[in-house]
């Protein structure tokens, strides 16, 4: 049975800064397709989310930059995973992966088809994934496209962090209620969605710092560096060879 985790607590400051680790985030490569994404032996934490949802201001504010992940304001232009390396003394430890957004409702229907394609095959079949963090409005729990987007990550039986962004937005009562509502939310529907990984749930919010401290936490825990971690190869604009299916 999925374990629910209570990662949270209504109203805490949680004003300390992020992590040296997750601050050293710098741009490593970005990849339209499957087999463009490069191989490597680095522990991948992927960032999901519906659009509008907070997901790029979370990174940013988690990795201490302001424009290290960049939200567009063009519905559907963003079509690309994103990668960051993070790591400390010029040693790569991990990478961080900025999915697209989703639940445009002005996309054509066939690019919102190769979004979900693109999006379920990395889920699924991406090896070096240890978490998924799954960015939702607290205002609004999780939706069927939220849904739909755990279940992709269902085969892989990743461990899965649920960020309630936006929290300020609500008072501290609403806070607990809208918290606990996901949790039971959780609860009652993961297996049905084939998820049987841990599942953490907790408020966040950026203008506050929020929750700042104990998602960093988490995220350095997932991304404990490699037993010979690689220095990064340097950057090509050419599209990385790969293996992997298209």
């Amino acid at each position: 049975m999925t374990n629910i985790g209570n990662s949270s607590t209504p109203g805490a400051k949680g004003h300390a800064d992020t992590s040296p680790l997750l601050q050293s985030a710098r741009f490593f490569t970005t990849a339209a397709q499957f087999d463009q994404l490069p191989a490597s032996s680095w522990p991948e934490v992927a960032f999901v989310g519906r659009s509008n949802a907070g997901k790029s201001t979370a990174i940013n504010v988690l990795c201490g930059q302001r424009r290290l992940a960049f939200s567009s304001k063009t519905p559907g232009r963003t079509q690309h995973i994103n990668l960051f390396t993070v790591g400390l003394g010029g040693v790569t430890a991990g990478l961080l992966a900025d999915l697209p957004g989703y639940g445009y409702a002005s996309v054509p229907l066939a690019t919102k088809q190769r979004w979900e394609r693109f999006i379920a095959q990395y889920l699924a079949q991406r090896q070096q994934l240890v978490g998924l963090v799954l960015i939702a409005d607290s205002r609004h729990g999780l939706t069927p496209l939220d849904w739909t987007l755990l279940s992709y990550a269902s085969p892989a039986a990743l461990p899965v962090h649920v960020l309630l962004t936006k929290a300020d937005k609500l008072t501290r009562s609403q806070q607990h209620l809208q918290a606990q509502s996901v949790r039971d939310d959780l609860q009652r529907n993961a297996a049905r969605a084939g998820l049987m990984a841990p599942i953490s749930v907790q408020l966040f919010s950026a203008t506050k710092r929020q929750g700042l401290l104990e998602a960093s936490q988490l995220l350095e825990a997932w991304l404990r560096p490699v037993s010979e971690a690689e220095p990064a190869p340097p950057l090509s604009t050419a599209p990385p060879q790969s293996s992997g299916p298209p």
